[in-house]
């Protein structure tokens, strides 16, 4: 009897081939082949006559071989057999490319299932490679079918082999994990009826109670452990700061600050005053005023003796982080320095010497702050900034340097409560959900590709008033190739700089360029060396611009709303008024319904509230490194309320047993699930 750690290649009908191709999708054991779930469904069950099919709908049809097959070569390398089908209600043409071996397969007389695409004309319909078994054989035909993804060397029938022999093989091995007073309050199937039935349902009910029981296993699992995160860090002693006079830093301020500002100091505050680490985010719009509270929270910590770090994902952010903090905070008493990369070798020795000796409160910088040579003589006090382009090791690394340092982690990447639930479920969170004053809308406008003449015309004159602009366009591909960012970019940027603006300064930037590169681009940019700046998402989180006043954004309907809003961040960062133009010739009703929402508010919660209804949470789960187990099963979109359910149904089982001591497979479960993040998330 096999156990769910059975190695792959030991399951009927896999074998060591198979198990290489198989390993490529991290299916290495029977765990992980029955916790590969399918992507989609396709409804088998119906038969149609030949007569009704519909061209370009995939459709089951049962008919008769009607004459032999016939093989032609086409070609070195392409052959294909065609033949003839039939029911009482017409003929159907079968074609099949480079598998000459079904010549002998197929013979006069006998009945087959065929299931495919349906082509041609509807008094000549064709199928081209349509999957085919015996009639009332019911193996991939008559029923529900799992289609999961794939790779190269592994193919659908496969997977349903290999599925299948996987489930015979554990019989005995899906123990229910989930208390039976849960399963029952929340009336949830058996383990046994769940996989089975994720896999190959018997019908659209069981494949609902399938998922559902599932999902919810899945949010329940990961409640439980974030919940328990939390408590293990309640134990840690944190550097315990005195409270800290704030008046002289409110003070050096040429601004007053917005309430939702002072109320995330207030939480910092307590939190540095207390007997465990600080383990907040600080969760903001664009131009919410982050920096400021993160300036506050390094002040206090100093004042307390404490070393400080802030880690930006960038060279170019890093220098704006310092040229904004050390000519507020060095007259308070507080020296600050950067580090990066660039960093001459003599001026980082001296540095790293600042550092040891505690000379130096705050150091500014890049992933050098990760170096081995960098040492501090007391780090209290971990800032990063733009969390989600740190993985949660580079995090984890920098809090290494310190005895169990506070952590303050910023997001410019507004994230609805619901979901930021699970994504920041062991942090606390403090919100900024209010501008400073003085911040100027940013006119957005939706338009057809038709507009370009005009948005063009616009664009020169606000170059002319001595204002800059951003051009944005996705990534192109072609040929079902990787997307090439820079295809789309340099030949966009060329044809504007030809047959546009020959007269402007127009430069090109990419995700593909080296880091010095892109850079360079964005200190010239800056530094209105250049007038135009074309780019993908590169940008989307980048250095302020203040002068920079037109995002213009191509193709619109291939990005997130959220993603979006980020981008138009880029823009009404100074007192020039500033516009975003969305330019899209889609007329689907869901891209008309996001255009609409990007167009009418500026409210970065709001929109991503729609973002989570129109999307789902891959713009949140997909890209941003958070370090928590990924989701299977449960779609955080359409699940919200089994979420609820789940954060309840797991704080009713921790207050009775908070170890877990009396639900042992449910804590290896938790424990399994948080193995791979364990030394980022302990």
């Amino acid at each position: 009897m096999a156990t769910l750690n059975t190695d792959i290649r030991y399951i009927k009908g896999v074998g060591e081939a198979r198990a290489k191709s198989l390993a490529k999708l991290g299916i290495t054991d029977l765990r992980s082949l029955l916790s590969y779930f399918s992507r989609a469904y396709d409804d088998r069950r119906a038969y149609k006559k030949i007569a009704d099919l519909i061209p370009g709908e995939n459709a089951c049809v049962c008919a008769v071989i009607a004459g032999e097959p016939k093989l032609s070569r086409i070609r070195k390398g392409l052959d294909l057999i065609k033949l003839r089908a039939v029911d009482e209600t017409g003929a159907l043409e079968l074609t099949y490319f480079n598998q000459s071996y079904l010549k002998n397969t197929f013979h006069t007389g006998d009945a087959y299932v065929f299931f495919g695409r349906a082509e041609g004309t509807p008094s000549r319909p064709q199928m081209t490679n349509p999957l085919f078994e015996r009639e009332c054989a019911h193996q991939i035909t008559g029923r529900i079918m799992p289609i999961y993804p794939l790779t190269a060397g592994v193919s659908q029938s496969m997977l349903y082999k290999a599925v299948e022999q996987g489930l015979a093989a554990c019989v005995d091995e899906l123990p229910d994990i989930l208390p039976e007073d849960v399963r029952l309050v929340y009336q949830l199937c058996h383990t046994r009826f769940a996989y089975e039935n994720i896999h190959f349902p018997t019908d659209d009910e069981a494949l609902s109670a399938a998922r559902r029981r599932l999902a919810f296993e899945e949010l329940f699992l990961l409640a439980l452990g974030l919940k328990l995160l939390r408590e293990r860090r309640t134990f840690v002693a944190g550097k315990q700061c005195k409270k800290v006079d704030l008046s002289p830093f409110f003070s050096s301020l040429p601004f007053s600050l917005t309430g939702a500002q002072r109320r995330a100091i207030g939480d910092i505050a307590r939190d540095l005053t207390g007997q465990r680490p600080m383990n907040r985010l600080v969760q903001g719009d664009v131009g919410s005023g982050k920096t400021m509270v993160a300036a506050a929270a390094i002040y206090m910590a100093a004042k307390n003796g404490l070393q400080c770090a802030l880690m930006a994902p960038t060279e170019i952010l890093a220098e704006q982080h310092y040229r904004s903090l050390a000519p507020l905070l060095e007259p308070l008493g507080i020296p600050c320095a950067l580090l990066t990369a660039s960093t001459k070798a003599r001026e980082r020795r001296a540095l790293n010497e600042r550092l040891r000796s505690g000379e130096l409160s705050l150091v500014i910088g890049t992933h050098a702050l990760l170096s081995p040579d960098v040492q501090y003589q007391n780090l209290g006090l971990v800032v990063t900034d733009e969390q989600h382009r740190f993985g949660v090791d580079q995090r984890a690394a920098l809090s290494a340097k310190g005895d169990d340092p506070h952590l303050l982690v910023m997001s410019a990447t507004p994230i609805p409560r619901t979901l930021a639930l699970m994504i920041y479920g062991d942090l606390d969170v403090s919100i900024l959900n209010e501008l400073p004053p003085g911040r100027q809308k940013i006119d957005t406008f939706a338009v057809p590709s038709s507009y370009h003449a005009r948005i063009y015309a616009f664009l020169r004159k606000l170059v002319a008033e001595g204002r800059q602009a951003y051009i944005v366009c996705p990534m192109v591909s072609e040929n079902d190739e990787l997307p090439d960012e820079r295809k789309a970019v340099t030949a966009y940027a060329e044809t504007l700089q030809k047959e546009v603006f020959p007269d402007l300064r127009i430069a090109p930037i990419h995700g593909k360029m080296k880091p010095k590169e892109k850079d360079a681009v964005m200190r010239a940019f800056a530094a209105h060396e250049i007038d135009v700046l074309v780019s993908t998402t590169v940008i989307e989180v980048g250095v302020d611009v203040p002068n920079a006043a037109l995002m213009l954004i191509e193709n619109a309907e291939c990005f997130g709303l959220s993603q979006l809003h980020q981008l138009r961040g880029r823009v009404g960062r100074g007192r020039h008024k500033s516009y975003c133009v969305l330019v899209s010739d889609n007329k689907g009703e869901e891209n008309k319904q996001r255009l609409k929402v990007m167009s009418s508010t500026s409210d970065g919660f709001a929109i991503a509230e729609e973002d989570l209804k129109l999307r789902g949470p891959g713009d949140f789960f997909g890209s941003r490194q958070h370090g928590l187990p990924s989701l299977r099963v449960a779609d955080l979109s359409c699940d919200l309320s089994l979420l609820h359910e789940t954060q309840s149904a797991a704080e009713q089982l921790l207050a009775a047993d908070p170890a877990l001591k009396n639900h042992p497979l449910l804590k290896a479960r938790v424990e399994l699930l948080f193995e791979l993040n364990a030394d980022a998330m302990n």
